[in-house]
């Protein structure tokens, strides 16, 4: 990935992927900025994950330009990260595992709001909302200007999703990083990002989520039958 001397975090420019003869992403470019939160929503299949593994590296673009701040550190959590049941490692050893932190294990319990007793817990005995926080622990410890999140919300209930959205809030005014969430809910979009992309192979959207999500980028976005609703 190209590096330069950029005003923003980041820089994607007419970005395009093709894998096995497929065209997984045409065109795409936005920008992000220090401290804003870019939202990614499309439907199921429509590149969201495969251009998050771009941005970080796993997939190498068929054309376009990625362009990061000199010395931007990633943090990048997966949509999915299967725990083997069997495995036994506690919260306080995995999150060991990691080289050259720049946080100390204190210091990031307490950025997390996890309490001391969970050091101790089996990393497999978790629940997904519990399991999205060490994730998110593990990507802070290294101190990062940018956290990546795919779909950071699936298979946590309701109650669950609010706390780690009002989590991540609460850590970008903390520690003064930028955001890339992909989320399927509209609400957290409009009350969380300063930026919207709507994906579905092409950019069929960007900009200011009241001004880019217009009731008929929604409708070209999703089936019509699906539903959204939003309070302004």
């Amino acid at each position: 990935m190209e590096q330069k001397d950029t005003k923003q975090v980041l820089k994607v420019e007419n970005l395009s992927l093709i894998i096995d003869e497929k065209k997984i992403l045409t065109d795409i470019s936005f920008e992000i900025k220090p401290e804003e939160v870019l939202a990614i929503i499309g439907p199921n299949g429509s590149g969201k994950s495969m251009l998050l593994k771009t941005l970080v590296g796993i997939n190498i673009p068929t054309s376009g330009t990625i362009t990061w701040a000199p010395e931007t550190k990633v943090g990048y959590l997966p949509q999915r990260f299967q725990v083997d049941h069997y495995l036994p490692m506690t919260i306080e050893e995995f999150l060991s595992l990691k080289k050259n932190p720049k946080y100390s294990l204190s210091e990031v319990f307490s950025l997390i709001k996890i309490e001391k007793g969970w050091r101790k817990k089996n990393l497999a005995h978790l629940s997904s909302g519990q399991l999205q926080k060490i994730l998110l622990a593990w990507a802070i410890l290294d101190k990062p200007e940018i956290l990546l999140f795919d779909e950071p919300m699936e298979n946590v209930d309701i109650a669950g999703q609010e706390s780690i959205y009002r989590l991540l809030h609460e850590l970008q005014e903390t520690l003064h990083v930028a955001l890339i969430i992909v989320s399927h809910d509209l609400n957290l979009v409009y009350r969380y990002a300063d930026q919207v992309l709507c994906l579905n192979q092409k950019m069929l959207c960007y900009g200011a989520p009241y001004e880019a999500l217009t009731e008929q980028k929604i409708k070209e976005l999703f089936d019509t039958h699906t539903l959204f609703h939003h309070t302004h």
